[in-house]
């Protein structure tokens, strides 16, 4: 309720549905077609990563933007893999989370890549056994390698541009056809991929 009075207050955000289990979330994200869910990570009878992927999975076009208490909540990189374009902390201010909304809205990526470069480093170190065989990556040119190896390290295309002399808008065109050739979403999961497959490392 306090979500819906924070976002209600402003005049381009409507909100169409609530759910107070990931299950009904499914079902309500079905029959609103909303533009953005925002979906709690820890929900009762379906938790909120299987929910996520099951809304990505049904093709309604509506993005995900998880919602987790811990930046470093194990949960939240099922969440990623399963689809959501990013993930908030609950206690993130309400200008932001609304700067959130509408980025990822847009659809940019919302996620600080700071914050999911950690929670990576942390999650992947643990698991080895969700890493890909990097020959997924053959696809890339040198320089499309190159680019998927600053999008992982959390620069923008401004900072990619600059660090490979390179203008803004030939990056967009880069990150564009890394995204395209591995079959990707957003960034995050770009992140995500390129710690699964070995391009980046824990800790490196």
């Amino acid at each position: 309720m306090g979500l819906k009075m924070v976002l209600g207050a402003h005049p381009d955000i409507e909100v169409i549905g609530e759910a107070d289990n990931g299950a009904a979330a499914v079902t309500r994200a079905k029959e609103l077609r909303p533009d953005v869910v925002l979906m709690d990570v820890r929900m009762p009878v379906v938790d909120g990563v299987t929910a996520t992927g099951q809304i990505i999975d049904a093709g309604l076009g509506c993005k995900v933007l998880v919602m987790t208490t811990f930046d470093l909540d194990e949960h939240a990189l099922g969440a990623l893999r399963a689809g959501a374009g990013g993930f908030l902390l609950k206690d993130t201010p309400p200008e932001d989370l609304v700067s959130a909304i509408r980025s990822v809205a847009a659809g940019d990526a919302v996620v600080s890549p700071k914050v999911t470069k950690r929670l990576l480093d942390r999650l992947i170190a643990e698991d080895p056994g969700g890493m890909r065989d990097p020959r997924v990556l053959d696809v890339l040119t040198a320089r499309e390698r190159e680019v998927l190896e600053h999008i992982a390290a959390g620069r923008s295309n401004a900072e990619i541009a600059e660090q490979l002399y390179l203008s803004e808008a030939t990056v967009k065109t880069h990150v564009g056809r890394v995204l395209t050739k591995l079959g990707l979403r957003d960034r995050v999961q770009a992140v995500v991929l390129a710690y699964e497959t070995g391009l980046v490392r824990p800790g490196g």
